[in-house]
């Protein structure tokens, strides 16, 4: 396939939007599409809105909240909006003018509902709304490309028409995703120009990006379903990173890896066949400098690059070494967190096996919606317990209870509105964190793997709206008695130990040090990280997945010195890790003495 064959680019409209999870390479294929639109004769402008933004890093330039000329590409210009500097201006737009007139109390909890991820992804919708809106800013270029669009559930809480703001100074209002939309009422009618151009199709192409692995492609799938449903229906699918056939007869795991790709994309949801598809194969390469990126979207054997086999080392450390200090407690709760994609289902799963296979009572709850994890290990290990909690039931029930209590009093309006903010990703959280915490007590007696825990923002919001800890605390602290809530025993690290889940790429560990930064605001301090799903501790031999080890070494090595007290590097399976046998495998496939041994074999060659 040469580029001229691509979907998404055969008569491409002026605004492209690239959007989907962290590490499918969303930018590098928003970086090359610019690339290649200027180099064919059309001005582009490449806007980043990504926090963890890699663009300039890419390019070799510093860009920044400035339009930057791309020196090394005519025609080419970028733009790396900062969503954490929008949402703290935006944020000292709206609690400047109350601080000092109401109660310090209350100007915290304002802050801490404009603390999170919706205030942050609003607050850069509000910085790049004039580009879609033939500003005079960007009249001047054929092509703006977005690289991270907005989800679905920011672009309809714009599309909601009434007054928030007396919606929100009336106290109707509940502290989730409310917060962010105070004082949006004058941007309203550019917002809707906004919305309006991502829904005309002449103007606007969505693209969704993707890997070619089942649990990914659900994920996508269900962002399809929810971004058609308020009218952007002009969407492409680039299914990223597949293996080529060239490499599947070069080791087992090469091989491995490649069956298992091509399933998933036979298996390919319902939802996403009848999308415009391109597939995009994998690198050997950095995508980094334009001359790599020039090469991305050209799906033709880079074999100079593939031949490159660089010896590497690797200090490896099982994950089965992090359970050997787990398990010297004999109890407690382990938590598991990280960005969608990384496998942090599985890695709970491990943990859980690992620790049962000790002779250690455990109970894993997880929410994972595909629940075969759950249906795999029941029933098939002595000391395990496994418990599935439906995210879609605990979050209805917790919808009708709110609606039932807040929304009893509330106008036709004030119910519309908050019947909305339930729809907001942090109600799913709270949802599901109450139904695990029927399951926390009993980590004084055993050990408790969750999976899918709330994020730093979400324990913030349900200690500060909840108030249920709050409360215990007022009327328990003077009393002498022990007492214990879930936030407490979350605080506590000989407690409860969180595990932080990513892979060895560029974007999931910026997004895991964000995740670690929105724990410790929450009073967390997260145990250890899990690298997962390393191809350099996998000992492959094909001469692509060995160059692609080699560029692995950068990202572990910022966990392994800036990120994690400890940490533990899960290999790249050929099978994938599903049932009692497998898992075992994940966490320790031989003992951590034995592989550093192979490895150094390996680096020998």
């Amino acid at each position: 396939m040469t580029d001229t064959q691509l979907k998404f680019l055969d008569q491409p409209p002026r605004f492209l939007f690239f959007t989907g999870k962290g590490g499918v390479g969303k930018t590098s294929i928003a970086c090359a599409t610019a690339i290649q639109l200027a180099e064919a004769g059309q001005r582009v402008l490449l806007v980043s809105t990504d926090p963890a933004s890699n663009v300039g890093q890419v390019f070799g330039v510093s860009i920044g909240n400035h339009i930057t000329a791309i020196a090394n590409v005519p025609g080419l210009a970028a733009l790396e909006i900062d969503p954490q500097a929008a949402a703290q201006a935006y944020r000292d737009r709206i609690v400047g003018p109350v601080r000092g007139v109401l109660p310090e109390a209350v100007v915290k909890s304002v802050e801490e509902q404009l603390s999170g991820a919706c205030t942050t992804e609003i607050a850069a919708f509000d910085e790049f709304t004039a580009l879609l809106t033939e500003s005079a800013l960007t009249a001047d270029y054929d092509h703006i490309i977005f690289d991270t669009a907005p989800t679905g559930h920011t672009i309809r809480l714009l599309q909601l028409p009434g007054a928030w703001n007396g919606f929100l100074e009336a106290g109707k209002g509940d502290a989730s995703c409310l917060g962010p939309l105070a004082g949006l009422e004058k941007q309203r009618a550019q917002y809707k120009a906004a919305v309006d151009a991502l829904a005309d199709e002449a103007r606007t192409r969505l693209i969704l990006v993707a890997r070619a692995q089942q649990a990914t492609l659900r994920e996508v799938a269900r962002t399809h379903e929810e971004l058609a449903s308020i009218g952007l229906s002009q969407q492409y699918l680039v299914i990223n990173g597949i293996l080529p056939v060239s490499e599947a007869d070069k080791d087992p795991l090469a091989a491995a890896i490649y069956q298992r790709e091509q399933e998933a994309l036979k298996a390919i949801p319902d939802a996403l066949k009848a999308l415009p598809r391109d597939e995009v194969m994998l690198k050997p390469f950095n995508l980094v400098g334009v001359e790599p990126l020039r090469q991305l979207l050209v799906n033709i054997p880079a074999q100079e690059e593939a031949n490159v086999v660089a010896p590497f080392k690797l200090d490896v450390f099982s994950l089965s070494e992090l359970v050997d200090e787990i398990a010297q407690d004999g109890h407690g709760l382990v938590m598991l967190m990280g960005k969608g994609g990384v496998g942090k289902t599985t890695l709970a799963a491990a943990v859980a096996v690992e620790l049962a296979h000790r002779g250690l009572p455990v109970h894993l709850t997880t929410s994972d919606p595909a629940a075969h994890l759950a249906e795999t290990l029941s029933g098939t290990l002595d000391n395990l317990t496994v418990s599935r909690i439906d995210p879609e039931q605990e979050t209805e029930r917790y919808r009708q209870h709110v609606l039932k209590t807040k929304g009893a009093k509330l106008d036709a309006q004030g119910l519309a509105m908050l019947e909305e903010d339930l729809r907001s990703p942090c109600t799913e959280e709270i949802a599901v964190f109450q139904a695990f915490s029927h399951v926390i007590r009993e980590a004084g007696k055993q050990f408790v793997v969750m999976d899918t825990a709330p994020t730093g923002h979400t324990l913030l919001l349900l200690d500060a709206t909840g108030a249920y800890h709050r409360e215990v605390t007022r009327q328990m602290g003077k009393s002498g008695l022990h007492y214990s809530t879930p936030m407490m025993q979350l605080q506590d690290t000989k407690r409860t130990k969180v595990l932080i889940a990513t892979l060895a790429e560029t974007t999931p560990v910026l997004e895991a040090a964000n995740l670690q930064e929105d724990l410790r605001r929450a009073g967390i301090e997260p145990w250890a990280w899990i690298i997962n799903m390393s191809t350099a501790a996998a000992g492959a031999q094909s001469p692509l997945l060995r160059q692609r080890a080699v560029n692995e070494l950068r990202e572990i090595d910022a966990v392994a010195s800036r990120h994690a007290q400890r940490y533990a590097v899960v290999p790249l399976l050929k099978e994938e890790p599903v049932g009692v046998e497998r898992l075992l495998e994940l966490t320790d496939p031989m003992s951590s003495q034995t592989r550093r041994r192979e490895l150094d074999q390996q680096r020998d060659l």
